[in-house]
């Protein structure tokens, strides 16, 4: 039944999901499981409940307010090797294969917070509102636990090996790679140097960790995946992939008063199930009907980590170890601070440099 069900959506869209509590548990980590599988991406709505729209209303404020300070100000807080801090214009790549210059983009990380005080320099501006972030963090990661336990669920994890709390747990009580990240796309001059190259504004990727929630803002779209289902490879990032625009406002939503939150598989998550939930690729581009020069666009991303020396033992699930079975694969063990820093010297080209004790002092924080 359960295959069946994912064969026939595999056509559709990524399905929008009601996790407030208007139905049973079991059924909506039934659907939370068929939407990872077959698109790897899926939308959350919460009708209020576990992330209030004021507060996301707030957050993207804080936001506009911080990356229209002086780049000499936002320049105090650079990022480092332990992924803290603001990254400039092309201070990533995503997709180094493809991209001729880095994304363009900016983005400020804030890493875990301690008695609601951020563990990481900040500029005056943000000073001002360490409260509202360390409030927004803590929503975005209850919110992560609860998808985190109704995956648990839905994956039929072993009740004596700790059924629903089995994922969560590993999510809690430890340092982690957990991230908030605030982003902005700015528009580009069409006459300005970049101008053959601002089709993409991030490059395509899949992300790290466990989970992600994305939030956007109405009349800001650019969103794009390459659906599991098309891929022709592994990590198709080529010209040929099928690149599919992702709506803020998927299709029975356009009335509802804030987008709902997006929710992406992450690479770890993927590996921990043998791939039975996918880490679907996606970038961000200027949209082909935007005017010259794209608009400007802000998101704000919640990245979901376990807790850093968490061993990515194989998951006492059966559908898991079936697939496993069936694929002739298996888990391969590290552990979780492991897998992140091997994706981040991959993206921030050069700020590692296979220094063991850059590693050693990010996997510690």
């Amino acid at each position: 039944m359960f295959k069946m069900a994912i064969q026939e959506r595999s056509q559709g869209q990524i399905p929008v999901i009601d996790i407030s509590g208007t139905k049973p548990e079991a059924e909506i980590a039934e659907e939370l499981v068929q939407a990872a599988s077959t698109y790897g991406f899926l939308y959350i709505k919460t009708q209020g409940k576990d992330m209030p729209i004021a507060a996301i209303d707030g957050m993207f404020d804080i936001s506009k307010k911080f990356f229209s300070s002086p780049e000499e100000e936002k320049g105090r807080c650079k990022i480092t090797e332990n992924n803290r801090g603001w990254s400039g214009m092309h201070t990533e790549t995503l997709d180094a294969k493809n991209q001729r210059v880095g994304d363009f983009k900016e983005a400020m990380n804030f890493g875990e917070f301690r008695g609601g005080k951020v563990q990481q320099p900040l500029t005056t501006s943000l000073k001002d509102h360490e409260a509202d972030l360390s409030s927004f963090h803590n929503y975005c990661h209850n919110m992560m636990l609860k998808i985190l336990k109704l995956f648990s669920i839905g994956l039929k994890i072993d009740e004596k090996a700790g059924g629903s709390d089995w994922i969560p747990a590993r999510h809690r009580d430890g340092p982690s790679g957990c991230t908030l990240r605030l982003l902005y796309y700015p528009s580009i001059s069409p006459a300005g140097d970049y101008q053959p190259l601002v089709d993409i504004r991030a490059g395509a990727h899949s992300d790290y960790g466990s989970i992600t929630l994305l939030f956007q803002r109405p009349g800001q779209p650019g969103l794009e995946i390459i659906p599991p289902s098309t891929r022709t490879t592994e990590r198709n990032f080529g010209p040929t992939a099928a690149w599919t625009p992702v709506p803020v406002f998927p299709p029975g939503t356009e009335l509802d008063p804030s987008p709902p939150i997006l929710v992406n598989i992450g690479d770890l998550l993927s590996h921990w199930t043998n791939d039975l939930l996918k880490s679907t690729v996606h970038r961000v581009v200027f949209p082909k009907d935007a005017k010259a020069g794209g608009e400007d666009r802000y998101s704000i991303a919640y990245f979901g980590h376990p807790v850093g020396e968490t061993v990515l033992e194989p998951m006492p699930s059966e559908m898991v170890k079936t697939l496993a079975v069936a694929n002739g694969s298996g888990v391969h063990a590290m552990t979780a601070d492991e897998h992140l820093v091997g994706r981040l010297k991959a993206t921030y080209l050069g700020m590692y440099k296979d220094d063991p004790e850059k590693i050693e002092k990010f996997a510690s924080v």
